[in-house]
């Protein structure tokens, strides 16, 4: 009995990696067949075809099929600068993963940061297409999207030096040495000499609202390391550094005492940036016990802020908050 059950495992076995075989050469040749169609210049023809097999794929239950013959064919047309039915195509690969409840897997987040790579970066499909990506790689929750495709997000705008939307996806993925990296060649491409403690003094603090104690003290450390214009220290010769290495030593001890003298000692260098002790505020209630203001303190412009960086808690309707909303430039 053993030995026919074997067999028949076997059978089955043999049959599905047959019939897989087949799926695969169906599709190999269809792609062929279109390839073809785009490389004569038949781009509306070819981008109508592969919007008529991928109907034909999802209501066959052809998920990865289709999964697969949309994103070569976004790949194909964005080879030939077929901006619009590349992004089509791009879109309709998330429409697989949405309806097929594909399971989020560091290789399908690759070829989503592929495709967001090769868009226009001033396209309004490009907005679209990330803000829907994120939202599926947290199933939809309304969370603020998967740290890994937050991180190669935030590498491809780095590459493009669109450093502000970088900064922004960096600090929803768990990359603080990545992050250090990126604000050393913002600062020192776009910052004052001067200003060369804000920029990590603003990612910590930052960091910190969103409960990220770890990348908060990896980018510390690191840009302070790498940063030409930083003298070796603690201690450091800006008091702002001084004020962040002592805040992250502090909140990993947890004394409220020891978090207000700080606050108090260094109002000075804290009042260079009106968000400063707004997002202290915040990191007094995470991580020191201090309860909330009975009234709303943040209003307007600062509440905004502060929304799109903490994505607005439990409480939201399940609408993602768009990446572009960069939380606070510096001047």
């Amino acid at each position: 009995v053993c030995c026919c059950c074997y067999g028949a495992t076997m059978s089955e076995q043999e049959s599905l990696r047959c019939s897989s075989a087949r799926n695969r050469g169906g599709v190999q040749r269809v792609e062929g067949k279109l390839r073809a169609s785009v490389e004569k210049g038949d781009y509306y023809e070819a981008h109508q075809m592969y919007r008529t097999l991928f109907f034909r794929y999802m209501s066959q239950g052809k998920h990865a099929e289709a999964r697969e013959l949309m994103y070569n064919g976004a790949l194909l047309f964005f080879s030939y600068n077929q901006q619009n039915s590349a992004a089509d195509l791009s879109m309709l690969v998330l429409e697989v993963l949405e309806k097929s409840e594909t399971k989020v897997e560091d290789e399908i987040l690759e070829c989503l940061a592929k495709l967001f790579s090769q868009m226009d970066q001033n396209s309004p499909e490009r907005v679209a297409f990330v803000s829907r990506a994120l939202k599926w790689s947290t199933g939809g929750s309304g969370k603020l999207g998967h740290p890994k495709l937050h991180q190669l997000l935030a590498v491809t705008l780095w590459k493009e030096q669109n450093y502000s939307e970088s900064r922004y996806h960096f600090l929803h993925s768990s990359d603080g040495e990545g992050c250090a990296h990126m604000l050393v060649e913002y600062s020192a491409s776009r910052g004052f000499r001067s200003e060369v403690d804000m920029f990590v003094a603003q990612a910590v603090l930052q960091f910190l609202c969103l409960k990220n104690k770890n990348s908060a003290s990896v980018v510390f450390s690191t840009y302070t390391e790498k940063h030409p214009s930083i003298e070796r220290g603690p201690p450091f010769v800006q008091p702002l550094l001084n004020f962040i290495w002592f805040l992250l030593l502090a909140v990993d001890g947890g004394k409220l005492t020891v978090f207000t003298v700080l606050c108090e000692q260094y109002q000075p260098s804290l009042k260079r940036d009106p968000m400063y002790n707004e997002y202290l505020d915040r990191i007094g209630q995470l991580f020191f016990g201090v309860p909330p203001k009975q009234s709303p303190s943040y209003g307007g412009l600062l509440g905004n802020l502060l929304n799109s960086l903490m994505g607005s808690g439990e409480e939201d309707d399940g609408t993602e908050e768009p990446p572009e909303d960069s939380p606070i430039e510096l001047d």
